[in-house]
């Protein structure tokens, strides 16, 4: 008897594509408006200063200039505290 249907489904083409998450923009590095500076998922880099965050959480230049990254601590809303990373976009 089989195991598994004779035209039934196939076990092939279950891998998804990447999504290319992470950061495009290094330290000091000179941008226009309108680029993106890092994809991710969630928000574990926070806009800062000429920075717009998208509807899928990727951060993009919102003025031309160079590009800043700090370290923040941020408060959650029951008090706890976490470290998140301020992405800013200097104007030149």
């Amino acid at each position: 008897m089989a195991h598994t249907k004779q035209l039934g489904s196939t076990k092939l083409g279950r891998e998804s594509e990447s999504k290319r998450l992470g950061i495009k923009r290094q330290q000091d590095q000179r941008v226009n408006a309108g680029e993106i500076l890092l994809r991710q998922r969630g928000t574990q880099y926070l806009p800062g200063n000429n920075v717009k965050r998208a509807g899928d959480d990727t951060l993009y230049a919102s003025v031309s200039g160079k590009v800043q990254y700090k370290r923040v601590k941020k408060t959650k809303f029951d008090g706890r505290q976490r470290y998140a990373t301020k992405v800013s976009v200097k104007a030149l």
